[in-house]
């Protein structure tokens, strides 16, 4: 019933937006920066921020700020608390409806119950929409991603959750993305799922648009199979096929790292390429957040000559315990320096296989070299190792 009910608030009671326009400005402002670049967020009261990696929600902020004609956000749920950083992010969302960006907030269902009260919020606002998605009735899975696009033009995608914790008490990896090609299909990908929150049948077979850069060096990538406007961009075997190639070396941090999916079913794909990369002589670190630090699938693969893992443990914030806070969520990978994976899926099956999650393949030196920054801080600073099975 209260899921039901809130669907009725957000969605009726943000129709003012409806059947606006949505165009990019045809002569639209010079966006500064480079084309993509990494964005952090470190939890309060560590040493792991890093003063050349700009902080997520100052990002936020500032892309949000720039927009002049539509922010669209996909989001797994929205959750704040009174005076928190996130908490400045939603004023100036609501600042943009109000000078006539029009706002489309687009959130998975399942938390609904939980975290009503953003949600109730943008409702309310003239100028924003909110649908909910049910991917559970497609596929079984959940909206899982986190990004979103400001006029077309440039867009956010990272492990940050729309949540208070993931600006102050999370450990997390993002990219801002002005690179045309990239952040068009973050843009189609998106509109494919508002279309279905809003009742519409989703659209099979191929949508036309190119994924990657026009040199290759920055490509979107997504999941599950099966639910995409192109489905040569789902994103698994393409981070398989970057473990293949891997002549040296393979960082990889994830919360979770899991060889079968929740209902027990066996998914050793991404197990058998770093068991593959391994054995051909490739160092294979992986550092998982102290939340998966029990599963035997770590274990099993600590004993494998060449992998070392670790778990990376947050220390307790001064102020008490948060719940759901003081963790490591940042989900990347960077291989022989030189080529570099961030994306929104913990390693589990259900990721890939069932649930929306995005993901970002970057080969830019210093790219590279930023986030092997962020691993190795993180791995020196609160990472221990982890014993393999006896």
């Amino acid at each position: 019933m209260g899921a039901r009910l809130l669907l009725f608030t957000v969605v009726v009671g943000a129709t003012a937006c409806r059947g606006r326009a949505i165009e990019v400005p045809r002569e639209p402002a010079v966006l500064a920066g480079p084309i993509v670049e990494v964005v952090e967020t470190a939890p309060v009261e560590t040493s792991l921020d890093h003063a050349d990696i700009p902080d997520a929600h100052d990002v936020w902020l500032s892309m949000i700020d720039r927009a002049r004609v539509s922010l669209a956000f996909a989001e797994f749920y929205a959750s704040d608390v009174p005076d928190s950083r996130l908490s400045r992010v939603i004023e100036r969302i609501e600042a943009a409806a109000d000078r006539g960006v029009a706002v489309r907030f687009l959130v998975d269902r399942s938390f609904l119950s939980k975290y009503p009260d953003t949600l109730a919020r943008f409702g309310r606002a003239r100028g924003i929409e909110v649908r909910v998605l049910d991917l559970d009735r497609e596929t079984g899975g959940i909206l899982h991603a986190k990004y979103f696009v400001v006029d077309g033009r440039e867009a956010f995608v990272g492990s940050q959750n729309f949540d208070w914790r993931a600006l102050e008490h999370i450990q997390e990896i993002g990219l801002a993305l002005r690179e045309p090609q990239v952040v068009g299909a973050l843009s189609r990908l998106f509109d494919a799922d508002w279309k279905v929150a809003g009742g519409e049948p989703r659209a099979r077979g191929p949508q036309a648009g190119p994924w990657r850069s026009q040199d290759g060096a920055l490509e979107l990538a997504a999941s599950p199979r099966g639910l995409l406007p192109d489905e040569d961009a789902w994103d698994l075997p393409r981070l398989v096929a970057r473990i293949d190639r891997a002549r040296a070396s393979i960082l990889v941090q994830v919360l979770t790292y899991k060889a079968r999916t929740r209902d027990g079913t066996s998914f050793t794909v991404l197990d058998d390429a770093l068991r593959r990369a391994a054995a051909r002589g490739v160092s294979v670190r992986l550092m998982v957040s102290a939340w998966g630090a029990k599963d035997d699938t770590l274990r099993a693969l600590a004993t494998v000559r060449n992998v070392t893992v670790s778990i990376l443990t947050i220390p307790r914030w001064s102020g008490g315990d948060i719940p759901y806070a003081r963790v490591a969520h940042a989900k990347y990978m960077v291989v022989d320096a030189e080529d570099a994976w961030v994306g929104t899926s913990n390693w589990e099956g259900d990721y890939f296989l069932s649930s929306r999650n995005v993901s970002v393949f970057v080969r830019q030196p210093d790219v590279c070299a930023r986030l092997a920054r962020v691993f190795e801080d993180g791995w020196r600073t609160y990472g221990r190792p982890l014993q393999g099975a006896p």
